[in-house]
Formats: C-alpha cells, sequence, structure tokens
C-alpha cells in the first residue's frame, strides 16, 4: 500500500536516493548537496509516496498558490513505475496548490510520452535562460 504525505522536511540523503533509482539524477545536481539541501528548503511542496517507511516517489513543485504551480521534480523509483504511483503524485501535488492554479512541467527527454498519458497537454512555448557556470 503507498502512503502518500507531505514532507516539507525530507531528508537531502534519502530524496537523492529516490533520484538516483529514478534516474531523474542524470539531469539533477545530486553530487552538490549543498545545492539539493536549497532545492528542498526553498520548495513550496514536497509531497512523498511511501510503501512502508521505503521512499519510492516524490514531487517537488514552486508555487503562488494563486495562479501557477511549478512542478519542478517528479521521481518514481523505477521499480515502482507504471502502478500509478507518478499520477496520483501529480494529482495530489496541484490538489494541495489549487487546481485553479495551472501547473507547470518541463519533461525529462525519457518521459516526454508519459505526461499526455496522464492527461497533461503539451504546450509549445516554453523559454529558458540557462545556467551559467
Amino acid at each position: 500500500m503507498v502512503t502518500y504525505q507531505l514532507e516539507p522536511a525530507l531528508d537531502v540523503d534519502e530524496f537523492v536516493d529516490v533520484l538516483v533509482r529514478s534516474t531523474l539524477a542524470e539531469r539533477r545536481p545530486v553530487d552538490r548537496r549543498d545545492i539539493v539541501a536549497g532545492m528542498l528548503a526553498r520548495a513550496d511542496i514536497i509531497l512523498t509516496a511511501r510503501i512502508g517507511s521505503e521512499l519510492v516517489g516524490v514531487s517537488r513543485a514552486l508555487t503562488d498558490f494563486s495562479y501557477c504551480t511549478y512542478l519542478s521534480d517528479l521521481a518514481v523509483d523505477q521499480a515502482h513505475q507504471g502502478k500509478g504511483i507518478g499520477r496520483e503524485l501529480v494529482r495530489r501535488t496541484h490538489e494541495t496548490a489549487g487546481l485553479h492554479t495551472i501547473l507547470i512541467l518541463l519533461a525529462a527527454p525519457a518521459a516526454r510520452s508519459y505526461y499526455p498519458h496522464i492527461g497533461m497537454q503539451r504546450h509549445d512555448s516554453a523559454w529558458i535562460i540557462p545556467r551559467r557556470p
């Protein structure tokens, strides 16, 4: 049975571990504990999925709770993918932020086909300014 809960004080090492088990670590600075700690500390919503005490999924979002919500991390342990955990994390994250907000997500290349499957719409006008070293 999967238990979902808000965990604003999620442990950095536990977060990094699930990022690694989900493959999202390939696109996150998991070797920089200070940056990961900041990512967690400044998030508005950290929602977890656990089976027993094992962290199997996490959603991390930034929101103003009024207009928009940016779902910056959605990670589900590869061993538990295909069971609806990601879909439920997205649903609960949006619900927590407010269904009146627009939910925004930039998909990892390997996950692009997943998001339409759970009811998200493609948007073709996202723009970025890359990070500077």
